[in-house]
């Protein structure tokens, strides 16, 4: 089924809409300001670290058509799961690619034409339409940080509040300035704990209650979710789930947080209710 089929209605956010649409694992369609953002696409093909069938395999049940019309593809990390070069190599190189800077150095390898790396504090605008904020992510290694970002709608001239926010972060590590970079309506991050024994590598749980208590967000959406992916290897057989997405709301209520959890289904196109803010905050 083609996402943009799905016809929901707008929800209006200083007169701009927000959509959504996930194509399972962290890979999601942005829509906001007028603009088509891919974000960490995997969308054909398994998804294995250095060919290691035996250590980590996905499998989609069927490939899934590349969006068409896109306005950017934006990459968080340079690895697989990330920056997919069999997805990547499905797109135009004319699409422009923004990433860090070890995703941007996998797109100059495939040929994009415009590949922009964003370092941590860094920001870009596309058009007059959409900011992206380059925020401290992930490590990958020893002092090695990969990216989340803030995607903000840029509101028009005569807006009286400030455009629709995502702020994505795909293993949860949340930088301790986050709340200085302005409202936050949507969050794409992990909400629930997955770990091998002690070790995490999804910190949801207790640091996504925290990022909630930071940041105040309307709408917290879980990524890197298994939605209708198929995963096998050694790797898989040692990750532990904790919690539920039923416990994490309450843990929300409890904290006297008005904010929505939100589960799309894989590739429905999510027209993400929100409510205007009063007065535009961003930081200089």
């Amino acid at each position: 089924m083609d996402p943009r089929s799905v016809r929901d209605p707008f929800i209006l956010i200083g007169a701009m809409a927000l959509h959504l649409t996930w194509f399972d694992s962290n890979s999601w369609l942005l829509e906001l300001g007028g603009r088509r953002i891919l974000l960490d696409p995997w969308l054909t093909g398994p998804l294995m670290f250095g060919n290691a069938e035996w250590f980590f395999k996905g499998e989609h049940p069927a490939p899934i058509a590349p969006p068409q019309n896109l306005d950017a593809i934006l990459l968080s990390q340079g690895l697989e799961d990330h920056a997919h070069r069999p997805t990547l190599e499905l797109f135009a190189r004319s699409v422009p690619v923004i990433g860090s800077p070890s995703a941007a150095a996998v797109a100059r390898e495939l040929g994009f034409e415009t590949v922009v790396a964003l370092a941590h504090g860094d920001r870009h605008c596309i058009g007059n339409a959409v900011e992206i904020v380059a925020t401290a992510g992930a490590p990958v290694g020893p002092g090695a940080l990969e990216n989340g970002y803030v995607v903000r709608a840029i509101a028009s001239q005569g807006e009286d509040a400030p455009g629709p926010s995502v702020y994505y972060e795909p293993h949860g590590y949340h930088p301790a300035n986050l709340a200085d970079l302005g409202p936050i309506d949507v969050t794409l991050s992990p909400l629930l704990d997955l770990c091998i024994g002690f070790l995490p590598i999804l910190r949801g749980g207790k640091t996504a209650l925290q990022l909630a208590q930071r940041v105040r967000p309307q709408v917290m959406i879980p990524t890197a979710a298994a939605g209708e992916v198929r995963y096998s290897g050694l790797l898989v057989k040692a990750l532990r789930q904790g919690g539920t997405l039923e416990g994490f709301g309450r843990s929300l209520a409890a904290a006297g947080l008005d904010c929505q959890v939100l589960q799309p289904a894989v590739g429905q196109r999510l027209a993400v209710p929100l409510t205007p803010r009063a007065t535009p905050a961003i930081a200089g």
